[in-house]
């Protein structure tokens, strides 16, 4: 079942202007219907001018800088000198788990297990190495990441029970691993 609307009177006007242009597909002869008279157009009716989403901006004048972090990165939780320290690689891990060779089911307990002991031992920045993946053939229709211990780790950190022990999860330096490892910076045991 077909639902048709009643047109207004200003969209029936432009709608006879276009049926009076159109010509029949094919050749065919033209209808016999009287064509209608045209309704005389007393208003305009124009549409509302859209409300700008973002402010307004003159030449010459400097942007405005945001003040939410960028998505892709979690916000500095600790120390600022002491962050800047452990991403130039100055401040040196004081334990480290490999989770080379491991799949995503014997990494998470492993994972777990280190983090608590860890900071129920009083530890404050730890490294987890999860190397960077192998390439491999990808001829699926679906694409599959490289590196899944890589890509997963950093949400096991923030998930519960390590989210609440960890303060920081930041990419190790060169000298600690690079891209496949990184720096767990945990809270203080109370």
């Amino acid at each position: 079942m077909v639902r048709r609307r009643t047109l207004h009177p200003d969209e029936q006007g432009l709608w006879h202007a276009v049926a009076r242009t159109a010509r029949p597909m094919h050749g065919a002869a033209a209808s016999n219907r009287p064509e209608p008279a045209a309704p005389i157009l007393t208003q305009r009716l124009d549409p509302p001018a859209p409300t700008p989403t973002l402010p307004a901006f003159r030449l010459g004048e400097k942007a405005r800088t945001h003040t939410t972090p960028a998505p892709a990165q979690s916000p500095l939780q600790m120390d600022a000198r002491a962050f800047a320290r452990m991403t130039r690689g100055k401040l040196s891990p004081e334990a480290r788990i490999d989770l080379h060779g491991l799949t995503l089911a014997e990494a998470h307990p492993n994972l777990t297990r280190f983090i608590m002991n860890a900071h129920a031992n009083g530890l404050r920045l730890v490294l987890v190495i999860t190397g960077k993946g192998k390439a491999r053939d990808d001829h699926g229709p679906i694409p599959q990441r490289v590196g899944a211990l890589r890509h997963q780790v950093p949400h096991w950190l923030r998930m519960a029970p390590l989210g609440p022990v960890v303060l920081q999860v930041t990419e190790a330096h060169l000298r600690h691993g690079g891209a496949g490892a990184c720096y767990v910076y945990l809270r203080r045991g109370r």
